[in-house]
């Protein structure tokens, strides 16, 4: 079992230093070359943050099982949202969106938290302090290979962040998750089809064929990259040979059997809806919710589409 095992200090600080562990399923042999990992032990730190009535926060960081040029990329920081009492609780990895709006995250990983789901809202490859000082190093950007190596970072740091709930003695590790928004929503369909062990996740303006939403970002910065992918003498049809083995839709029917919800919007302009369907038929036709909504006016949406997702994982819960 995809496990953690404890080894705890609490530091004259108030910090607690402890040891997880990964430990793969036998089903290790089935994920991707990619995304698969060995067996390994690593150290974590948990800080208190704050207590509300119902839950606590703490700062989480551990190291990425892949390593990049980097060293502030190779460190995961995550924010836990921990709920008070100790029944056994589902938890959830929660994802930001590319724009790096975090506080969006930290209201779903709290609302989760209030109806009882651990959750750990974790920042991916080059965000926040992962970000090197005076660097414009971007998790997406023109440079397809640091792009692309961040998109198996995410996955895999993922992967390691549910091996740290799972150990938790307040987490059922037969109920984790992944959720996410946007880029976030991509990372964490890539998470679901990989990961054994996650078995539900919310998936929300996400979809598949990557290169065809990397290629026709409407953002300015995009048409600059592909000019610059043209001008090096490739071709599209090179760009989607070298995205596909990170793209959804490749492992979209390892979602199938997975207890899945997807939100979409029906006018799209990042994640083309066409993008969504196509995801969603791979997937096995999950729930969809779509909303007459572009990408970006989609945030007029998003409360309720946050409040689907928190009945989705809380489903024992009383609302």
């Amino acid at each position: 079992m995809n496990g953690l095992f404890l080894i705890l200090t609490i530091a004259l600080g108030g910090v607690e230093r402890g040891e997880a562990s990964f430990q793969p399923t036998s089903a290790e042999a089935d994920v991707p070359e990619l995304f698969r990992l060995t067996a390994a032990r690593f150290p974590y730190e948990r800080e208190l943050i704050r207590t509300e009535a119902s839950y606590s926060v703490f700062a989480v960081r551990f190291p990425s099982p892949i390593t990049t040029p980097d060293p502030e990329n190779n460190t995961v920081h995550a924010e836990y949202f921990c709920p008070a009492g100790s029944v056994r609780r589902p938890a959830v990895v929660v994802l930001h969106i590319l724009g790096a709006d975090f506080a969006l995250s930290r209201y779903l990983a709290a609302r989760l938290a209030q109806r009882g789901v651990a959750s750990l809202f974790v920042k991916l490859p080059y965000y926040g302090e992962r970000r090197p000082a005076g660097t414009e190093k971007r998790f997406l950007s023109g440079d397809m290979d640091r792009s692309l190596l961040s998109m198996r970072q995410g996955v895999c740091d993922v992967r390691r962040a549910t091996a740290w709930l799972a150990g938790r003695p307040e987490v059922d590790s037969k109920q984790l998750g992944v959720t996410g928004i946007s880029l976030g929503g991509i990372v964490a369909s890539l998470s679901a089809a990989i990961d054994p062990t996650i078995k539900q996740a919310a998936l929300l303006l996400a979809g598949g064929d990557l290169a065809r939403i990397l290629w026709e970002m409407p953002e300015a910065e995009a048409a600059k990259y592909r000019d610059l992918w043209l001008k090096s003498g490739r071709t599209q049809a090179d760009f989607k040979t070298m995205t596909t083995p990170f793209d959804p839709l490749t492992y979209a029917h390892r979602l199938i059997g997975k207890r899945l919800f997807m939100m979409a919007g029906n006018v799209d302009e990042v994640i083309p809806p066409a993008s969504t369907k196509a995801l969603w038929e791979a997937a096995g036709r999950p729930r969809i919710e779509w909303f007459d909504c572009g990408h970006y006016s989609a945030v007029g949406f998003l409360l309720p589409a946050i409040r689907e997702t928190v009945d989705f994982f809380a489903v024992d819960e009383a609302p």
